[in-house]
């Protein structure tokens, strides 16, 4: 196993069988891969539209949470039970292209194998609303200019990285936002690539533009402490 895509859902299920068909048409023959979708505690038949499409493909695997943990919870949980040594992050509604994987993943693979990298995408052209893109722009704006991550866009689902990197990484509610932030704490830098981006066809949003503003001022703030504690270990060669 090559490639591990992980997917957090939750009241998800009319996207499940499409994006299911765009992600097989997208790695389909370029590598051994599996897809791991991970139910934060939907209410509606997010996990029976999973369940039925992996009885004719075995490498599509369930996991559920009983109640709802966050994004956040999820993603570690799929990463965690993931099978392969690179992970590819989507959003399970649709808006991330599947298509952009098979990029983001040959610019990780090109990077030396020591060095903790993120490759982000980047979402040029949202397919948003207004309100929904400009509260992103702020957001950014501010979070770059705190943190110094140097990511254009943090929120993008579509993430590729390794394994071992994610789960070495600290681990809080929402810390899927800041995963630049943290890797550059761990040492390590973000890619951003600039990748598709598409209006939501089913389905309605998890998020309002409100929670996520005041639970992303706690966490920036955490992050900021995060950051200035961390010390990096210089490694002496065995022959110093």
């Amino acid at each position: 196993m090559e490639l591990s895509v992980v997917i957090p859902v939750r009241n998800e299920a009319p996207n499940i069988a499409p994006l299911v068909a765009e992600i097989r048409a997208a790695l389909e023959g370029s590598c051994d891969y599996e897809i791991v979708y991970v139910d934060d505690g939907s209410s509606d038949e997010t996990a029976a539209s999973v369940r039925a499409l992996a009885q004719g493909f075995p490498r599509l695997r369930l996991i559920r949470h009983r109640r709802s943990a966050g994004q956040s919870a999820a993603i570690r949980t799929g990463v965690k039970a993931a099978a392969a040594p690179w992970i590819a992050t989507l959003d399970g509604d649709g808006q991330n292209d599947p298509a952009d994987i098979p990029r983001l993943w040959q610019i990780a693979r090109a990077a030396p194998a020591t060095e903790p990298l993120l490759v982000a995408g980047w979402r040029q052209q949202r397919r948003d609303s207004a309100v929904k893109r400009l509260s992103s722009r702020i957001a950014n704006r501010v979070r770059g200019a705190l943190l110094g991550d140097g990511t254009p866009d943090t929120g993008c689902g579509l993430k590729l990285f390794r394994r071992d990197l994610f789960l070495d990484l600290p681990f809080f509610d929402h810390c899927h936002r800041f995963l630049p932030a943290l890797v550059k704490r761990a040492g390590g830098r973000t890619v951003s690539v600039a990748v598709n981006h598409r209006p939501r066809q089913r389905g309605a949003s998890n998020y309002g533009t409100l929670d996520r503003l005041f639970v992303g001022i706690a966490d920036l703030l955490g992050v900021m402490w995060l950051m200035r504690r961390a010390k990096l270990p210089e490694i002496m060669p065995d022959d110093a």
